[in-house]
């Protein structure tokens, strides 16, 4: 539950950031919030590789 409240969060920030430019749509905070949102597997997966030195 709080992850899910993270991340509603944390996509609320990015829109309104991306609000505040208006045209063109930033490429990058676009990626950023549909990652956010939905999270997919293979971004987990990459994640987990990076810090399993850790």
């Amino acid at each position: 539950m709080k992850s899910t409240v993270a991340r509603i969060k944390t996509a609320l920030v990015l829109i309104v950031l991306m609000a505040v430019s208006v045209l063109p749509i930033p490429v990058t905070s676009t990626i950023g919030l549909l990652i956010v949102i939905f999270r997919p597997n293979w971004f987990k997966r990459l994640v987990d590789t990076i810090y399993a030195d850790k």
